[in-house]
């Protein structure tokens, strides 16, 4: 667990049930962790291939087995520490707002094309990889393109986590570097911008409002984290503002989800972040998390070809606020704050530190495990998403004074300087 690790009843990232990924067993040893310390699951998809330049037409999808994630994964080993340096200084908002609702379509549409449709949207697709550096592993996901010059919207954890992002748009067949322009973990939304990009087809944006129960729809996405052209998805609308709690059996760790549309559709492995859209070719959803390892309504669930996904006036919503550089409690805009450890509950006491990081800001300033962080700057921790919460309102660079108490209940405060992490 990290300092970014909510523990089993608070959230953090996703490595339990958001999308579409598919649970193994961990290996004996101490199994891979994300930056912040939470355990990984052991994907099984061994790579990532970019797509062909162009749109072709996209394979049949393939019936998948049971799914949880929204990312595929791959694990290489565990990884060192270090400082990220990003190439683009200028990730804190202000950017393109020229994105949103795109209008009724001049004939709507009930019945579904889903070749046609497939057609008129994938070019304003990406397919984002990531590499996870801190633990050595690599993650696949996809994005929705907002506007021609590379502002794109995804689902925050198929970006959490990363040292590295690269996208590769199905317009184009061109490869980008990206950073993360900003994100809304609790709404599991993010922003990232394409370094360099112009001329990107950009999504047709519907209203998700006027989506009704029995609706025809289509997922896009990643599928299975192959690479290539976007597999579609066909399916209903299942029900409206649903409310999920995705956990993780392997860790017992889970987030809520609040609003969103269930869809009949074999959402799969990678389609995280993808474009869920209607009859018309409009994108009305970011689908998110598939159809196991979640609780609807206090119920457990564990039937394939469903899934859920985030309704893009929502989404929208947010990403304006990122883009325009617009902090909130909620959001956070630009770099990830570092101090370089790994928490768990110390409950009734704070946050436990269970590793250290090799050269850390922590190490540096002689915090060690079994330590107990009690406050930041003299704002009191109660736990690791106490933590979590609080270090989301800073960035590298910020000077913080931790409280630290050992184990005999003696307290001592030391200065950290936070660095540069992966994506919170």
């Amino acid at each position: 667990m990290s300092e970014y690790d909510r523990g089993p009843h608070g959230g953090g990232e996703y490595p339990y049930g958001y999308g579409q990924g598919h649970y193994r067993q961990p290996p004996p040893y101490e199994p891979p962790r994300d930056q912040w310390g939470r355990p990984y699951d052991p994907y099984t998809q061994p790579f990532y291939g970019y797509p062909q330049p162009g749109y072709q037409p996209p394979p049949k999808r393939r019936t998948s087995l049971p799914l949880v994630f929204g990312i595929v994964a791959v694990v290489f080993g565990l990884g060192v520490w270090r400082y990220i340096q990003s190439s683009d200084p200028s990730m804190e908002g202000g950017g393109n707002q020229n994105f949103g609702f795109s209008g009724p379509p001049s004939t709507s549409q009930t019945v579904l094309d889903a070749a046609a449709v497939t057609a008129k949207v994938s070019p304003a697709i990406v397919n984002i990889t990531t590499e996870l550096g801190l633990q050595g592993a690599a993650a696949a996901g996809t994005g929705i393109v907002l506007t021609p010059d590379g502002e794109v919207l995804t689902n925050n954890h198929v970006v959490a986590g990363a040292t590295s992002i690269k996208a590769t748009s199905i317009g184009t067949g061109e490869t980008y570097q990206a950073s993360v322009i900003g994100y809304d973990r609790s709404e599991d939304i993010a922003v990232i911008r394409l370094e360099d990009a112009s001329g990107l087809p950009a999504a047709t944006i519907g209203d998700s409002s006027s989506v009704k129960v029995g609706d025809q729809i289509l997922g896009l996405g990643n599928a299975g984290g192959r690479g290539g052209d976007p597999v579609p998805a066909p399916g209903t609308v299942a029900a409206l503002d649903q409310s999920i709690t995705a956990s993780d059996e392997s860790s017992g760790s889970s987030e809520q989800l609040t609003g969103l549309i269930q869809v009949h559709a074999d959402i799969e492995s990678g389609d995280s972040g993808g474009p869920l859209v209607n009859a018309d070719a409009q994108v009305v959803g970011v689908d998110t998390a598939a159809s196991t390892g979640y609780q609807l309504n206090g119920r457990r669930s564990g039937a394939g070809g469903e899934g859920f996904a985030i309704p893009i006036n929502q989404a929208v919503d947010i990403a304006h606020k990122i883009v325009a550089g617009a902090a909130t409690d909620k959001i956070h805009i630009g770099k990830t704050a570092f101090i370089g450890v790994s928490v768990s509950d110390a409950p009734g006491q704070g946050a436990r530190v269970s590793e250290v990081v090799p050269r850390g800001p922590a190490q540096r300033a002689g915090v060690t495990p079994r330590e107990v962080i009690t406050a930041v700057d003299g704002k009191p921790i109660d736990s690791a998403t106490t933590l979590t919460a609080v270090m989301d309102t800073h960035h590298p660079g910020d000077e913080l004074t931790l409280t630290v108490s050992d184990a005999s209940g003696g307290q001592q405060q030391v200065k950290v300087t936070a660095a540069e992490g992966p994506v919170g």
